[in-house]
């Protein structure tokens, strides 16, 4: 187990960002075309985080023309070029898969106030 974890080490990010549960954010993707290479942007809300060290990933809900997306994004994968906190949520959970359920305003997460 120790030879995993030395090489798990080498594989994880210096620089991660803060992503909590709630919170807004905005991951920057890159996307292989072809020979090209582009950054896309996901922006929405952190409804849940999983596992941790080299396999922690977090999911992102949006809404997209009336119909909801979800992307899971492995936090220390290369594809990820860079996540950007947009607000901060306050919420009581963990996981905030009830959300899937809301319709408009409800679906929303109050803003953390400091």
């Amino acid at each position: 187990m120790n030879a995993l974890k030395l090489i798990a080490q080498d594989s994880l990010k210096t620089e991660v960002p803060q992503v909590d549960v709630g919170n807004t954010v905005r991951v920057h993707v890159r996307i292989k075309e072809g020979e090209r290479e582009r950054i896309q942007i996901f922006e929405g809300t952190v409804i849940a985080k999983k596992h941790g060290g080299v396999a922690e990933t977090f999911t992102v809900r949006r809404m997209s023309h009336g119909v909801g997306v979800e992307r899971v994004f492995p936090l220390h994968s290369p594809t990820v070029a860079k996540v950007e906190v947009v607000r901060k949520g306050r919420v009581r959970r963990g996981k905030l898969y009830y959300l899937r359920d809301r319709v408009g305003k409800a679906a929303k997460v109050k803003e953390q106030i400091r």
